[in-house]
């Protein structure tokens, strides 16, 4: 199965089986799921970043226990497009992801999901809607920042599933 953006690989999806969300941070990876349909993105949990192989240990876990049958990744690209320092650290760290059998399976399927905004738009809706402190929006920034990017991506595919069955006869 291929890595690469969401547009280029969404012909080899995982027809069935949940995908999980993740947006990668210097410090936390936070995580979300989706139903086996992929159509609902619920957030997760936010794992504490150490090394690589722990962090492959504990998304190995997860993998095993949501049954995991592909990945979606926040790419942060810069608000023009272009693909930057960012971008670059999480296709690094997506093709060393594939490589891990044990998280990944065999051939994974990862997908890249544009993220500009995402973590703002969810710490706005925190501050001016729920009106959470700046102690509680830490503690659930990260995976509320996955649901959101999962949650576009799967909007992304529905909508493409809706245009190929239109297209057919």
């Amino acid at each position: 199965m291929p890595t690469g953006l969401l547009a280029d690989i969404i012909d080899r999806l995982p027809r069935r089986g949940r995908l999980l969300g993740m947006d990668l941070g210097d410090r936390t990876i936070g995580l979300a799921v989706s139903d086996d349909m992929h159509k609902i993105a619920t957030p997760l949990r936010t794992l504490n970043r150490t090394k690589f192989t722990r962090d492959m240990q504990d998304m190995a876990n997860i993998v095993k226990d949501y049954e995991i049958t592909g990945f979606v990744m926040g790419y942060p690209l810069n608000m023009d497009g272009s693909a930057g320092k960012r971008c670059d650290v999480t296709r690094s760290f997506a093709d060393q992801m594939a490589r891990c059998a044990d998280v990944a399976g065999e051939a994974p399927w990862i997908a890249l999901w544009d993220e500009r905004l995402s973590t703002v738009s969810v710490e706005d809706f925190l501050i001016e809607s729920v009106d959470m402190s700046r102690t509680k929006r830490k503690q659930v920034v990260d995976k509320l920042a996955a649901q959101h990017i999962l949650q576009g991506a799967l909007d992304f595919i529905q909508a493409a599933r809706v245009e190929k069955s239109s297209e057919q006869p």
